[in-house]
């Protein structure tokens, strides 16, 4: 617009400010909504009909200290469509106090298959995966076989999406505004997706597609389906 110009200053550029005050704030408030836009400068707003607000995700979240033990961790994995894409890498847990929890964002960008399928590795790895779920619409067979190359004892899972992506984000987003999913830390690439899926409408975020979002959803949808209990018939 003619006339208008903007500007943005981070904390962090105030040169007359102790290094002590900036850590102790970053620590506090790095990744937040409020930090993002009183340290960082930047302006975050809610976009109508949103499936998460930005005062749901700083309601639902806790520090990764406070998550101990899980029954189950799956990792979800939205593969990227093409080399310089992003691909979605999802660690969530279900919690020994009955929530489930977003445990980290492992997303990688611009890597070749075998580059991507070792991140998924790691992440499963690190996070003692018992599942690992990959949306196979995009690639179907050599999704699993680039997978498997790289790690061929992965808990591994294909799916194949029915729906749009906000449509299967839908019950998700229910479990974080019934008090039912945390977030453990903060996510901010994840976040700027979340709140960028709007129901009835599509996807108004970063991006051209919400892969670290897709990747969640995933992981939560594995971990809100009861695994069967194997059982002894009596005759």
């Amino acid at each position: 617009m003619e006339g208008y110009s903007e500007t943005r200053g981070r904390t962090i550029d105030n040169l007359h400010l102790p290094e002590a005050f900036l850590a102790a704030m970053e620590a506090s408030y790095g990744g937040t909504r409020l930090g993002r836009q009183e340290l960082d400068g930047e302006l975050i707003e809610d976009i109508e009909g949103a499936l998460w607000t930005r005062s749901t995700i700083e309601a639902c979240r806790v520090e990764k200290s406070d998550c101990h033990s899980f029954s189950r961790v799956v990792v979800g994995v939205d593969p990227p469509a093409s080399a310089a894409g992003t691909c979605g890498i999802s660690v969530c847990g279900a919690g020994d106090d009955g929530l489930l929890y977003v445990l980290a964002d492992a997303s990688e960008s611009g890597l070749s298959p075998n580059g991507w399928a070792r991140a998924v590795a790691r992440a499963a790895e690190e996070w003692g995966a018992d599942r690992v779920v990959a949306e196979a619409n995009n690639g179907g067979d050599m999704v699993k076989e680039v997978l498997k190359a790289v790690a061929p004892e992965l808990p591994l899972k294909l799916v194949k999406a029915s729906r749009g992506k906000v449509a299967r984000a839908e019950p998700v987003a229910a479990l974080f505004e019934n008090g039912e999913a945390r977030f453990a830390g903060r996510f901010p690439a994840l976040e700027d997706e979340l709140a960028g899926m709007v129901a009835g409408v599509g996807y108004e975020g970063p991006g051209r597609s919400p892969d670290r979002a897709d990747a969640m959803v995933w992981a939560m949808t594995a971990l809100m389906r009861p695994r069967a209990e194997p059982s002894v018939r009596g005759l």
